[in-house]
Formats: C-alpha cells, structure tokens, sequence
C-alpha cells in the first residue's frame, strides 16, 4: 500500500514537472520569436501608448510609463478630453481625478489608492510588458491544457493563475506568438486580448500594435493601436506623486 502510494506520488510529481517544463518552453518559443531572452532581460523601462476605439464617444486612450527598478507604474486613462492619473512607486499609491471642466486648465485632487488597488498595479507593472514575465517568482502556476484553433490558426492553450487573476494564453504553434490573451480578474470580469499584428520596436523585440479587446463588463468590441518605446528615460515627474 506504500509502495502504491509512494508511485501515485511520483506519478503525479513527474506530470506536473512534465507540463511545467513544457509550458516555459513554449513560453521560452515566444521570447526567441520576438527578440530573445538578452534582449527581453535587457528591459528596464518601458513607455506604452494604446488607442482603444470602437466608433462611440465612449472610446479612449491609456498610456504607460513602468521602471522596473524603481517599483514604479504612471497609467494615464484619457476619456472625454478629461485624463485620470494612477501611480506606484514603492510603497506608494496614488489616484488624480481632474476638477472642474475640460476647457480650463486642468487641476487634480490626489488621493490614495486601496492596498487591493495598488496591488493590482504592482502586478500589472510587468505583466503589461509579458504577461508570464518572472510568473515563478511571483508564484504563479503555468498548465498546459492542449490544443485549440483561435482565429483559424492552431495554438497551444497555456493557463497561468496566481494572486487571484487566471490568464489563458494561446500561443501560434508555427510561430510561437502570443495571439490571445484572456485575462480572469479576482472581480469576476473577463478581459479577452487578440493579437492581430506585430511590429518592431527600435529596442529589437517585437510587441503587438495591433489588437482586438472585450470586456465582459463593456461588451464592446475595441480595436487597440499600440506603439512602444523600451528603455527610454522616464521623466522624474509622471511617478512622483
């Protein structure tokens, strides 16, 4: 009865190694698809620039400035000519909501994010560059689940889940680009990123700049245009508080 638990123990140790293995080599495909591993550890900053639009006055515009070395997100969120600014830095979080109407010089009123908040910030500080950028460290667990076709192409579905968020990644098994993106928040909303076109940043990775995005609480179908700048100097001022 030992012996027999002692194999089932083994069994169940050397499957999961098994996946675990195969996961990061397919995540290891993309990152040579892209650049390769110098270059992508080569990143220590980055500045991110995204139109979402779907025809409607609803459409908007994010932009991002990360440091790695500092622990530091700026995330801008322009919406009706009226900006919302998110930061870290450490152990700081913070919120700026503009006051008064778009047509006047805008001022803000500063105050602090939740720890729940600053949390998700301090995750996506990296995740917004490679969504399983040091997932061991951050104590994720990746599983492979098999095969799917997304879009007419054949991928390998990844699930990586830790910290309350669940990622779904399907990556072309020719390619080994990332061509979908599905992210599970702690809150229950879905968010469901396809990957249509990759392009080359000065810095030599390939980044999506083109993509399509749902939000199962929006439901709007948005196309997303992005450009990217990596390792450029980041002003003092977008992560002071």
């Amino acid at each position: 009865m030992k012996n027999t638990a002692i194999k089932i123990f083994a069994f169940i140790f050397i499957s999961l190694s098994t996946f675990a293995q195969k996961a990061d080599e397919i995540f290891s495909k993309h990152i040579e698809a892209t650049g390769g591993k110098a270059l992508w550890d080569g990143i220590s900053t980055y500045s991110i620039k995204q139109a979402y639009r779907g025809n409607s006055a609803a459409d908007y515009d994010i932009e991002l400035k990360g440091s790695f070395s500092e622990a530091a997100l700026y995330k801008a969120k322009t919406i009706l000519k009226r900006t919302f600014i998110f930061g870290i830095k450490g152990q700081e979080g913070w919120r700026k909501v503009p006051l008064g109407s778009s047509d006047k010089a805008t001022q803000y009123e500063t105050n602090d994010l939740s720890e729940k908040e600053q949390d998700n910030m301090r995750r996506e500080l990296k995740e917004n560059v490679l969504p399983f950028f040091d997932y061991q460290t951050k104590g994720y667990i990746a599983t492979v689940v098999g095969s799917e076709t997304i879009n007419g192409a054949k991928t390998t579905h990844v699930e990586l889940s830790g910290k309350g968020v669940k990622y779904n990644l399907y990556f072309d098994e020719t390619t080994g680009l990332l061509t979908r993106k599905k992210l599970t928040l702690g809150t229950g909303e879905v968010i469901t990123e396809d990957y249509t076109k990759y392009g080359d940043t000065a810095y030599g990775v390939k980044f999506p700049i083109e993509s399509t995005y749902l939000s199962s609480i929006d439901k709007r179908n948005l196309k997303v245009t992005t450009s990217v700048i990596f390792n450029d100097t980041i002003a003092p001022a977008f992560l002071t508080r």
